[in-house]
């Protein structure tokens, strides 16, 4: 089950950093975008909540999560501006990948 959050991580990373150029060039990303990219964030929670509850992940594991679930939070506050048509703070977007790619990678050296 974690080799498949990771899988599904990977895949919302590319939405990610879609949606990160198009900030960091001052432009409103894609709704659509945005929310595949939430989507995918929130299943790869989810196949790790599930592994966690069946006790079949390691102490690394749980770290990877609460990395990611703090980036989740992230995304939420990212989301509000988006809802209101409005640019987020580039250090926001920056901070929010930084969680994500090092929740990423905490899970990876799991897997690998």
């Amino acid at each position: 089950m974690i080799i498949y959050a990771v899988v599904v991580f990977a895949f919302a990373a590319l939405g990610g950093l879609y949606l990160a150029a198009h900030v960091l060039r001052d432009k409103l990303a894609p709704w659509a975008v945005s929310l595949l990219h939430a989507g995918l964030g929130a299943l790869g929670l989810i196949l790790l909540i599930a592994a966690l509850v069946q006790g079949a992940a390691s102490q690394t594991v749980l770290v990877g999560f609460v990395i990611l679930l703090v980036a989740a939070l992230g995304g939420f506050f990212l989301a509000s501006f988006h809802l209101r048509k409005r640019l987020p703070p580039k250090a926001a977007v920056v901070i929010h990948a930084g969680a994500a790619v090092i929740g990423f990678v905490t899970l990876l050296f799991q897997v690998v």
